[in-house]
């Protein structure tokens, strides 16, 4: 890693802020200073030779109390002190891990609280320019990421450009107060005066009648802060009918950063007599989502349309991304914490509810535009390999994968995602496979739609269980690392997990821990980037948000584990298989050759089993998992079946020993002829094979 500080900077920044305290100041600290400093280049970097950790700020450990202000423990969705000096607190926890790159909560300032739920998060965004003062100020923010960078840990920002918090409310009876009420369902604009008209009913699309029928049936609850969706946008209405579209009005309660979004501060660049996120048009104004797909009442174009430009459940304001203010400001506040912070990378989130790259991936819209810009900012202030990542919350493979496919314009070629979360694989696989027993082929077939390559004699089996023949996934680089990109095709870098901040954790409802590390030894042997959860080592269990976001620093009670606990089976389990993946290049960047998966049934004698090679010009390696969890299995078919054995690329005779961890540790298996071996996996185990 190419390092162009010294550790000295630290003690420059720890004596400003000490300096900045004893002043007493409480003023946001211009950037300019900050923007000036190098940028640590990473001009040698893979991003596949890293281990990512997401963190939850708030969640992971309170390092300085001073910032403890709306805290309270015992309330799941209020604030409970975690910040940046907390992390780095405990960077010597994450490197004996084996953490290579953080993944932390979004900085900015948020909307403190809405409806007894508190922004401890970070993607209720109230001011794109400023830091989130309950996790510190600017200079710690900038602490966290140099003292990281000591360390050789690269740091990834989480960034929201979808949305912003409930910053305001949808006039639409007209008297200037935040109303709800009541009313028969299917009053909306779009049914009253659309559907039900018959002068204009030719207008409404058979998706909004579909909708209207239905809402006769019930009553509907209007709130000004969350009305449904209306694709003709949110209009007024009184009890003497339409007025038009609804104003939008800001409140004023300054105690809970609810007001006019403040103009940014002079160190952003943003000129003085251009609009902000107090202008109306920045906003799509449609109102919120109130379907998705699986609902199956309604046609999918219906569903993307409201989930590209309807408000996020929960009041949250869907902005314009088509605007070309809202694009550049969006730019602009992002390439202004790049360059303050000097992080590495972005995870972007809620993809799917931007842009529509499934109808069309030259369009560039908002996606294209920003991750093209931000890469040759990137390269401008001389940072290469600059990650960008992004969710698109969902188990659809091609939606998913359409946001890493890049385009040409008119104005020429850009690029989107250099990878997503992974969450097919999360559904398709963790689940179905780890969690629940379901047939390993599952993970050749997600493997070949995503490359776009024959299964071969699975293939009508993969058709026939819903997996697309694909690509599924771009194939090429967006950029060079000099020009800021990764030099990696999207395929090669998706993110794979096991759990997250928004779905329950694993053992939440497969509470066996043998199968919670049978599932890490897949994440940290497989290809792609592996990013572990905050906790998912320390054998955290919860639930639904916000039951998984549980407190680092409290350690795991349930489980006898003390804060950061580093003695017991899963952490230990965790750290050594991290030490194995960085030992060995082929099991970071060898290329895929699946030897073995199967639709057995429990009881069979190749249940459970799934075998591949990483072939790396280095070195090949034989990896074996057993996913049952109650048998020995082995790669040979049942006897009824042939009994034949698994075929490698290893010579005849040669020696293959065991390296994973664990009580396998060392066993050897002989390859026979035309490279044939039998190996024998415990319950839940896996092994890592090389050549003697």
């Amino acid at each position: 890693m190419t390092m162009t500080r010294s550790s000295r900077l630290v003690g420059r920044i720890a004596a400003c802020l000490a300096a900045a305290l004893a002043a007493g100041c409480s003023a946001p600290i211009a950037g300019d200073d900050l923007r000036d400093r190098p940028h640590q280049s990473n001009a040698d970097i893979d991003w596949r030779d890293q281990i990512i950790y997401q963190i939850v700020v708030d969640r992971f450990e309170n390092g300085d109390p001073n910032n403890d202000f709306n805290v309270q423990l015992s309330k799941p969705g209020k604030y409970h002190g975690g910040d940046w000096q907390g992390v780095i607190d405990r960077l010597d926890y994450l490197e004996e891990l084996g953490v290579t790159a953080l993944w932390i909560s979004p900085v900015v300032k948020n909307v403190e609280e809405d409806a007894g739920f508190y922004s401890y998060h970070g993607y209720w965004t109230y001011d794109f320019s400023r830091t989130n003062p309950h996790f510190g100020d600017l200079l710690k923010l900038r602490e966290l990421v140099d003292v990281a960078h000591e360390r050789g840990m690269l740091v990834i920002l989480d960034v929201v450009t979808n949305h912003v918090g409930q910053l305001f409310f949808y006039d639409i009876n007209g008297n200037g107060e935040p109303d709800e009420w009541l009313s028969g369902g299917g009053t909306s604009h779009t049914c009253v005066q659309v559907c039900n008209n018959p002068a204009r009913a030719s207008e409404c699309s058979e998706d909004e009648r579909t909708y209207c029928e239905k809402g006769i049936e019930y009553f509907e609850r209007i709130l000004e802060w969350d009305p449904e969706y209306d694709p003709r946008g949110i209009q007024g209405w009184t009890s003497v009918g339409f007025s038009g579209p609804a104003d939008i009005r800001f409140p004023h309660w300054p105690d809970k950063n609810r007001t006019v979004p403040p103009r940014p501060p002079e160190a952003l660049g943003w000129p003085a007599d251009k609009p902000w996120f107090d202008d109306p048009s920045w906003y799509n104004r449609r109102g919120r989502v109130y379907l998705w797909w699986h609902e199956g009442d309604y046609s999918r174009e219906f569903v993307r349309q409201q989930e590209v430009y309807g408000d996020f459940p929960g009041g949250l304001k869907d902005l314009n991304t088509d605007h070309p203010d809202v694009k550049d400001a969006l730019y602009q506040v992002f390439a202004y914490w790049l360059d303050v912070a000097d992080f590495d990378g972005f995870r972007i989130d809620t993809l799917k509810h931007m842009d529509r790259p499934d109808l069309d991936v030259n369009d560039r819209g908002f996606l294209g535009d920003f991750t093209t810009r931000i890469r040759r900012h990137a390269a401008d202030v001389g940072k290469h390999n600059f990650f960008i990542f992004g969710e698109a919350f969902d188990g659809n493979d091609e939606l998913s994968g359409a946001y890493t496919f890049g385009g040409t314009d008119a104005d020429g070629d850009f690029g989107r995602m250099d990878g997503t979360f992974y969450f097919s694989q999360k559904y398709r696989v963790i689940d179905e496979v780890f969690k629940f027993g379901g047939p390993t082929r599952n993970i050749e077939c997600m493997y070949h739609s995503r490359m776009g390559t024959s299964p071969g004699i699975g293939a009508d089996w993969c058709a026939a269980n819903g997996f697309p023949a694909g690509p599924t996934y771009y194939d090429k680089p967006h950029a060079m690392p000099d020009e800021g990109g990764t030099g990696l095709p999207p395929q090669q870098t998706l993110v794979n997990f096991i759990d997250n901040h928004d779905i329950p954790r694993f053992l939440f409802d497969k509470p066996d821990p043998a199968a919670l590390r049978n599932a890490i030894f897949f994440l940290l042997t497989w290809d792609g980037i592996p990013c572990l959860y905050y906790g998912t080592e320390q054998e955290f269990e919860g639930g639904t948000d916000p039951k998984n976001r549980e407190d680092m620093f409290l350690g795991n009670p349930k489980k006898g584990f003390a804060p950061f606990a580093t003695d017991h089976d899963t952490f230990r389990y965790t750290r050594d298989l991290i030490a194995l993946r960085k030992q060995h290049v082929a099991l970071r960047r060898g290329h895929v050759d699946i030897r073995w998966s199967t639709v057995n049934p429990r009881g069979a004698r190749d249940s459970g089993i799934f075998a591949f090679e990483r072939v790396h010009a280095d070195e090949t390696l034989l990896v074996v998992i057993n996913t049952a969890d109650a048998q020995d299995s082995e790669t040979c078919a049942p006897a009824a079946d042939g009994g034949a054995c698994m075929t490698t690329s290893f010579a005849p005779g040669t020696t293959l020993v065991d390296v994973a961890p664990g009580p396998g540790n060392g066993d050897t298996f002989t390859v026979g002829a035309g490279g044939a071996v039998a190996v024998t996996v415990p319950p839940r185990g896996g092994r890592v094979l090389v050549a003697q």
